[in-house]
Parts: structure tokens; sequence; C-alpha cells
């Protein structure tokens, strides 16, 4: 079987998702990129039941197997593609539908510089991406173009998206995106956050692009 421990550590990473309490029950999904394409977790599968023989390769031919015959990609492997094929630095990405993601996206705004990690994600807010229907083209363009410069974004009335450099960083920067939408609506409930300046964010910004947190390798300079 071809890259045993990519599947492996796939595998491992969805689990973490719900144990996290990021993520519940089949929904979500995980890809990351190996030589031949990219490995991404089954549709429908419960992830306690998966093996590393329901993982499914997918080609960029448009083709997919899994070495036990039986399984078919996840029905969003279209944001995954896409996103492996325009983002040449991304190794892996981390679909998630924790509920307070899902809480902020069902607001359909992007994420203010409400606390300085905001800027974890590659700049001053995180967007959240126009709704689509859930596996269809569409939802992948939006998608695409909400991670533009950034390492996660939220799908409206969905959930939301988190990539990096590898599994690892791809599932702490979903927690991370996970506990800001925690942080945040508890705020709006209280009456509102005081947001930061662009100066404040620049600053925070700078610091990351220096090399906190994953590595200035995979931190962008983008601002807006």
């Amino acid at each position: 079987m071809s890259a045993f421990n990519e599947r492996t550590e796939l595998i491992q990473t969805v689990l973490k998702m719900n144990a996290m309490g990021i993520n519940q029950g089949t929904s979500g999904n995980a890809a990351v990129r190996v030589r031949d394409g990219f490995l991404i977790t089954p549709s429908g599968m419960a992830y306690e039941d998966i093996t590393a023989e329901d993982i499914v390769l997918k080609r960029p031919d448009g083709s997919y197997e899994s070495p036990n015959g039986l399984r078919k990609p996840s029905s969003e492997w279209r944001f995954h593609e896409d996103i492996f094929a325009n983002r040449p630095e991304v190794n892996a990405i981390v679909h998630t539908h924790g509920k307070a993601v899902m809480t902020i996206a069902c607001m359909q705004k992007d994420i203010p510089p409400f606390h300085y990690m905001i800027g974890i994600t590659g700049g001053s807010t995180i967007r959240c991406a126009s709704y689509e229907t859930f596996a269809t083209q569409e939802l992948s363009t939006v998608a695409l173009k909400a991670l533009e410069n950034r390492k996660a974004c939220l799908l409206a009335n969905h959930g939301q998206i988190a990539v990096g450099g590898n599994l690892k960083q791809a599932l702490s920067m979903a927690m991370e995106v996970e506990t800001l939408c925690d942080v945040y609506w508890r705020t709006l409930v209280a009456g509102g956050p005081v947001i930061l300046s662009q100066d404040q964010m620049d600053q925070a910004l700078a610091k990351f692009n220096k090399g906190y947190g994953s590595g200035k390798a995979f931190i962008t300079e983008n601002k807006d």
C-alpha cells in the first residue's frame, strides 16, 4: 500500500478533530498531498471505522481509488483539489463543522480583528466565503477566494477550512479558529468586542511574519 504513514496520520487527524470537540460525527474531512495527487478521507464513513485501506487517493487526472476498492472520496473533494492546485505551499487541509465555527459562519460575516491571534491566519480578518451548496464547484470557487493569502476561512452557514504545511499545522490552525470563534460570539453576546486598529494588527502580523507559531515559511505578509 502506498503512503501508508500518510494514510495513518490522516485517520489520526480526523479522529483528533472529533476528540478535540472541533467536529462531530461524520461531518468534516481532511486531505494530505502525496506524490501521485492527494489522499482524502472517504465519503460517509464514521472516523473510528476508517482503516488505511479506506483512504482514497485522488489523482490530478480526476481518477480515484482506495486500496480496498470500496470507497469514494469525500463529497467535498473539489475544494481540496483546487486548494492543492493553487497553493503549492499547502500540503494538508482540514475541514470542520465545529459549533463555534458554525455559529459565526451562520452570520455570514468576516471576523474582525477583535484579538491579535486573528493574525495567525495570515491577515487582519478571517474571511467568510459566501454561501454555496456543499460539495459543489461553486463552493470550491468561493472558498479559494476567501483563502487568498490566508491559512483559514469560514464557509457561510457551513463550517471552516484550515490549511497547513502538514496535517499537524492544519489541525492546529483549525483549533485556533474554533477558539477564536468561540470567544468572538461570547463578546457579541456581552455587547461586542473592542476592535484592534490596523496599526496594532500590523505590529502583530510583523511578529507572526518573523516566525511565531508555525514558522515564517508558512506565514503570509498580506494585511488585507
